[in-house]
């Protein structure tokens, strides 16, 4: 820091003027900037400036002195800033200096999955359907996290207020959730359990409309939810069959209607012991309700419901249906499997997303039966995988049948009545290959023997790797009737995202109108995930939301502090810059790469 002399002429007189200078490194070399006017230093020595300009540099920064120098104070109460050209604003503005080595982040918060999840909520207008469904302001807070929780990081109701405040949800919403509680989240759960049918309605609505959707086909089809504990107080949960594996636990049934792009259009739950062909008519009048659609649409079914009463319910009402038929009924049709004339080939490629998946061939053959047309279809994959169970099973039984006849053999076993259970337990443990074999037990000489039923086992491995379609429609190819039914194959993935990355079971509620509403929650998250999907789809992109979710991890919002050299510290809460991955995923789904404006709060700089 320094004194500068400067002259100016005006007319025939010179004045002179003393600007306090310091020097500064530019990227154009150093350069000088004048700190302020001190007038006419005439009178003073010029030897004394530099040791004046450090004094003064110390009293205009607010330093004082034991003894006040006079000249010093008159200098500084006189000194004037200097008139400068004015700039335009720009990131000069609001520079400021800090302390480099005490710069922290604070309150680091995972922001990239749930501001999708935030911004796919918006597009679905779900907001102002939860509005209409008439749910307060906060109740509709709490079901968007709630349903971004079961998206992003699925927690029981009790562990949801923790994660909640993990994530930036509370920059993103402007919500404060730092007294959030459980008990608030099981409110919530029942205050928006009678408003379900109402939003899923508005809902389908949205997307038919958004997304430009058929509305002319409908996949159904069913699975199993098992609970944790006894359910004394939710009579829908029963034991019956589970898809789950868990015959263990006590259940429910829970039915999906999809469209042809994937997306629910209605579910419901059922007691957990309900058969699937009883789901049938509910489910019907439940999706008429929903899409208000009477009529004219094909609903694509598994062979659990492939009885004449079901199909009967669903021309009923004037719907069109593609089944798949019970095993036993490919029998009347052993010798058209066997006629190698008039079959069509189809190939059938795997999904982008499984690229160690093979190519399979489908070979299908029409057959008219009454006002029915009968596809009959042959698959190579399905061959190897059907002679492969029942190989495996087939081993097992001779195993257990060549431990029975050694009990008994031994004399371990010897009591008729004993020896007939279990001889009644391996047919039910193995009822796929029981019938092709004869076991009996002779008390006379007290052996056990398995004879082959040559015939009907012959007659099975000719029907390997076959199935058959029923449907009433006769105005589509064998192929198209075929790859109507295939697309089932949505429910089946849409019951595995719901269960694996949404975690819908098992459940911990034992309240009925709690659990109905925990899966209807797990549904809304689903419909975000396959919006989320439907946009990459559109683009040619073959990618799943548990990958993106992966990828999105990163991006996050925090808190910078700038402790600064005036005593203060500033704070900047905002989110990390958006990485290559972030913008592209941003790009395709069609959401600002900003997450929150950010937000500064100037403090007193505590002492350390």
């Amino acid at each position: 820091m320094f004194i500068k002399r400067t002259t100016r002429r005006v007319g025939d007189k010179e004045y002179v003027n003393h600007l306090l200078v310091e020097s500064v490194a530019t990227p154009d070399g150093p350069r000088h900037r004048t700190i302020c006017s001190l007038g006419s230093l005439a009178p003073a020595p010029k030897e004394d400036w530099q040791s004046l300009a450090h004094k003064l540099a110390d009293a205009l920064g607010g330093q004082t002195t034991f003894v006040p120098d006079t000249t010093v104070v008159a200098l500084a109460a006189s000194a004037r800033p200097t008139r400068r050209r004015a700039r335009p604003p720009g990131p000069a503005a609001d520079a400021i200096s800090i302390h480099a080595d005490r710069v922290e982040l604070e309150d680091v918060r995972e922001a990239g999955p749930v501001h999708v999840g935030h911004q796919l909520w918006r597009v679905l207008t779900l907001d102002a359907i939860l509005a209409q469904a008439g749910l307060s302001a906060r109740a509709r807070r709490l079901t968007e996290v709630m349903t971004l929780n079961r998206l992003v990081r699925p927690a029981a109701e009790y562990a949801m207020p923790d994660w909640i405040r993990r994530t930036a949800l509370a920059d993103i919403l402007a919500t404060d959730f730092r007294t959030l509680s459980d008990e608030a989240l099981y409110r919530n759960l029942d205050r928006l359990h009678p408003q379900r049918a109402r939003i899923e309605q508005a809902l389908a609505t949205r997307e038919r409309s958004l997304f430009n959707l058929d509305d002319t086909l409908y996949l159904y089809d069913l699975t199993s939810t098992y609970f944790e504990g006894r359910c004394p107080r939710n009579p829908q949960a029963q034991r019956g069959y589970s898809r789950d594996h868990r015959p263990d636990c006590k259940q429910v049934v829970v039915g999906l209607v999809l469209d042809r792009d994937g997306f629910p259009k209605a579910h419901e739950v059922f007691d957990g012991n309900r058969q699937d062909r009883a789901t049938v008519a509910e489910m019907l009048t439940a999706l008429e309700a929903r899409t208000e659609r009477r009529g004219g649409a094909t609903v694509v079914v598994d062979r659990g419901m492939a009885f004449a009463d079901t199909l009967a319910q669903i021309r009923a009402r004037q719907h069109h249906y593609i089944v798949a038929g019970r095993p036993p009924e490919r029998h009347e049709h052993v010798d058209a499997f066997a006629d190698e004339t008039g079959w069509t080939e189809i190939l059938r490629t795997p999904s982008p997303r499984n690229p160690w998946q093979k190519k399979t061939r489908v070979f299908v053959k029409q057959v008219v039966r009454g006002e029915e047309m009968h596809i009959l279809c042959r698959s190579d994959g399905r061959l190897e995988k059907d002679r492969a169970i029942r190989d495996k099973h087939e081993r097992r039984f001779l195993a257990d049948v060549g431990k029975l006849q050694a009990r008994v053999a031994r004399g371990r076993l010897r009591a008729p009545a004993k020896i007939q259970e279990a001889l009644g337990r391996l047919k039910e443990r193995y009822p796929r290959v029981a019938r092709y074999y004869t076991v009996t037990y002779d008390e006379a000489t007290a052996t056990v023997t398995c004879t082959t039923q040559t015939d009907l086992k012959t007659r099975a491995e000719r029907l390997d790797g076959t199935y058959l379609l029923r449907t009433d429609r006769h105005d589509l190819t064998d192929e198209e009737i075929w790859r109507l039914y295939i697309l089932l194959t949505r429910v089946e993935a849409a019951f595995r995202a719901m269960k694996s990355p949404l975690m819908e079971r098992p459940i911990f509620h034992h309240l009925e109108r709690r659990v109905q509403t925990h899966i209807f929650l797990c549904v809304l998250a689903y419909h975000l995930l396959v919006a989320i999907e439907k946009r990459f789809l559109d683009q040619g992109v073959h990618t799943s939301w548990a990958t993106l979710r992966e990828q999105l991890s990163t991006h996050q919002v925090m808190t910078v502090v700038l402790p600064t050299t005036n005593g203060q510290t500033l704070r900047i809460r905002k989110n990390s810059a958006p990485e290559d991955t972030h913008r592209e995923i941003y790009r395709v789904l069609q959401i600002p790469s900003e997450i929150m404006k950010p937000l500064k709060t100037w403090t007193p700089t505590e002492s350390r």
